[in-house]
């Protein structure tokens, strides 16, 4: 540790991370960042957070909201601005060097946070100004920061005797350890199996765009032949549309298997190892388990709460997903194949099956859906609901040569924000799809600060002289994660503890936005085809509203059996001999899920709960997919998708407020009434 902090000390003045980002709107200087500025940043981040919490302990003045609670909310802002950096570009673009970097500052920052919520002193200031809350006359934005901090280091372990604290510090660093490692693992995993084909029969049923993807993946691994990876671009259409069985059957397997081989990537002792050290956690803090000290800050509440709405879609969901295999089962009977119906058959026969029942064949939508042109969509969307106007800018530092960056403005032309778009995959990548933060949205001096967010994706790439054509699924994503951007730009809070949403109510603002995505007047705007530039018709627009709840008993299944799961593993209150794999079977075997529909998520790969973002908390889309098919309603309800009056009262009570509020009196304020599950029901064909 000496040798770090000598290195921070001579390399501090020069030090990118440790000077202010004078950049426009503050956006990181990414052209000047190197691998070894940040473990110096880090620690003189963490030593000028130190200096800031010692002064308000060390204050002799009587503690208020002023001096202790806001006080410790603008702490930290070093090491927050180094923190945001290095993760963001950890997940979008790591490194060998890079996730080096994170195994030896992530048990330093689990320290240093226990160090401050374990802070007798500061606690007990924190704790004074709490108790007299009703004296303080505080507007509501302050008593909810003064309600979080006191509850966050109640949370944190500040009444724990001296004995349970050490406990817990060791237990924290442990956490966030393994979560860390189950991570990189499954990067590894991910980026380690590629499917090599080199007979071209094999590539039969493929599209041509797959097959040019594929080619191009190969040559760039020196290989001739095509290359199918486990990347979601890659293998989803390959399941779709591939008439090899086999090579079908490899391929599902090596990504159902993903850190389950036996190698020095397998995930199965991380994942009984986690569960435990989560339930140890839970049980010093006086929780049953961890699934009750997770939702005891989120809007469900209590695990019971949870499995109430599971439960209810779990019946319908199964039925739906049964007759989609009898009608499977039927055209197979058809082909005269004597084969049965199995996982790695399921989206095979499900686009075959789309293609008999609604003449519908998925790849004819994607010449319509190149990506720029569903970027188009989503501006125009947000310009239609939100008055708000996005310009590409060259002028911001980027991260990598594949990012673009737009300038968001408001309606009446002050600047919102800024948005980084990064959306294709590389093997630095994460999986999947996510929106972040590079700064995020405050007061300073009384001015606001326009956020800085990012949205980063794993979609098609262009090959050849064909464009990025996205899938109808990846188009869902896009505008998904633009919601979620929405929701970073309209934020108008003044304290960075009032930021935080809880984790079932967070995707609200993201689910929404998936509804406009298809529809007719939408698709009219945006959906061109790439080579004539001709406007998508009526007949493939009326055939994609008719299959719309095709395939849904899949969907929800998978989804729910992959929530079951995640609760499942952590309403536990004894962990003694977990069996990861025979858990796992046991959860599925009593749901009653045919062996045809593995959950979304296996233990091995399920980084949403394992890697600690939605732990015990998976279950929050299917949540705050009550609230968006709800709230999507008011609109519709109104006659116009677009409606103005709909459109600022969402922004005003939900966008801009984030968690000033406890988040079912924010959506009461907006749509009058507590949110009902009918139309959740229906958009998924489960009534």
């Amino acid at each position: 540790m000496a040798c770090i902090v000598l290195n921070a000390c001579r390399n501090a003045p020069q030090n990118p991370l440790l000077q202010p980002f004078d950049t426009p709107f503050g956006v990181p200087p990414f052209d000047k960042i190197v691998f070894s500025d940040y473990i110096p940043a880090f620690e003189a981040g963490i030593k000028a957070h130190n200096k800031e919490i010692e002064a308000i302990v060390r204050s002799k003045d009587k503690p208020t909201f002023e001096n202790v609670i806001a006080a410790l909310d603008r702490s930290g802002q070093l090491l927050m601005n180094v923190e945001t950096v290095f993760y963001s570009i950890n997940n979008a673009n790591t490194s060998d060097e890079l996730q080096a970097i994170e195994r030896e500052i992530t048990p330093v920052l689990s320290k240093h946070n226990d160090d401050i919520c374990l802070n007798a002193r500061l606690f007990a200031k924190v704790k004074a100004v709490y108790e007299q809350a009703d004296e303080l006359e505080l507007n509501d934005e302050r008593l909810k920061l003064l309600q979080e901090t006191y509850k966050s280091f109640v949370r944190g372990g500040a009444n724990l005797s001296a004995g349970d604290q050490a406990t817990l510090r060791k237990l924290n660093e442990e956490i966030s350890v393994l979560q860390l490692t189950f991570g990189q693992h499954l990067l590894a995993e991910t980026n380690g199996f590629a499917l090599h084909i080199t007979d071209e029969e094999k590539l039969s049923g493929l599209p041509q765009a797959q097959r040019n993807a594929a080619a191009t993946a190969a040559l760039k691994s020196g290989k001739e032949g095509w290359l199918f990876t486990l990347h979601n671009p890659s293998i989803m259409p390959f399941l779709q549309y591939a008439d090899d069985r086999e090579s079908r059957r490899q391929l599902l397997e090596a990504y159902l298997n993903r850190g389950n081989n036996g190698n020095e990537n397998d995930n199965k002792e991380i994942v009984a190892l986690l569960v435990a050290k989560r339930l140890q956690k839970a049980k010093l803090l006086r929780y049953i388990n961890y699934a009750d000290y997770a939702l005891d800050n989120r809007m469900a509440k209590n695990p019971e709460r949870v499995y109430t709405l599971l439960w209810q879609l779990w019946t319908p969901a199964l039925e739906k997903a049964k007759e989609e295999a009898a009608d499977m089962r039927r055209i197979i009977q058809k082909s005269a194949q004597n084969i049965e119906l199995e996982a790695w058959d399921w989206r095979y026969y499900s686009e075959k099956a789309l293609k008999s029942k609604y003449d519908l064949d998925e790849e004819a939508l994607r010449p319509y859906l190149r990506l720029e042109n569903v970027r188009e969509g989503i501006f125009y969307v947000c310009n239609r609901l939100y008055g708000i106007t996005f310009a590409e800018t060259a002028d911001l530092p980027k991260y990598h040569d594949e990012v673009a960056t737009y300038i968001c403005k408001d309606a009446d032309g002050k600047e919102l924000g800024v948005v980084y778009m990064d959306f294709f995959p590389r093997s630095g990548k994460s999986g999947g799809a996510w929106c972040g933060s590079y700064r995020r949205q405050t007061y300073e001096n009384g001015q606001r600060t326009p956020a800085v967010t990012t949205i980063v994706c794993n979609f098609t790439r262009p090959s050849d002289d064909v464009p990025a054509l996205l899938s109808p699924d990846e188009t869902e994503t896009f505008f998904h994660e633009f919601g979620h951007a929405l929701h970073n730009l309209f934020s108008d809070v003044h304290y960075y503890g009032v930021s935080s949403v809880p984790r079932d109510f967070v995707e609200l603002p993201s689910q929404i936005m998936e509804h406009w995505a298809f529809q007719p007047e939408v698709l009219k705007h945006y959906a061109k085809h790439y080579r004539t530039g001709e406007t998508i018709p009526d007949e493939l627009i009326q055939k994609l509203e008719k299959s719309s709840k095709h395939g849904q008993g899949f969907a929800t299944t998978e989804y729910l059996a992959a929530s079951f799961l995640d609760m499942d593993y952590h309403v536990l209150t004894n962990t003694d001999s977990l069996n990861v794999l025979q858990f796992e079977k046991d959860v599925t075997d009593n749901l009653g899920l045919i062996r045809q529909i593995p959950p979304r998520y296996r233990s091995t790969y399920f980084n949403h709960t394992m890697g600690g973002g939605y732990t015990a908390g998976y279950y929050s889309y299917i949540w705050s997919e009550v609230l968006d098919a709800d709230a999507f309603q008011a609109f519709v309800e109104t006659g116009n998708i677009f409606d103005p009056h709909i459109a600022g009262a969402f922004r005003r009570e939900i966008l801009e407020k984030r968690g000033i509020y406890d988040a079912l009196e924010m959506y009461v304020n907006f749509r009058g009434a507590e949110p009902q599950i009918d139309a959740l029901l229906n958009n998924r064909g489960l009534k």
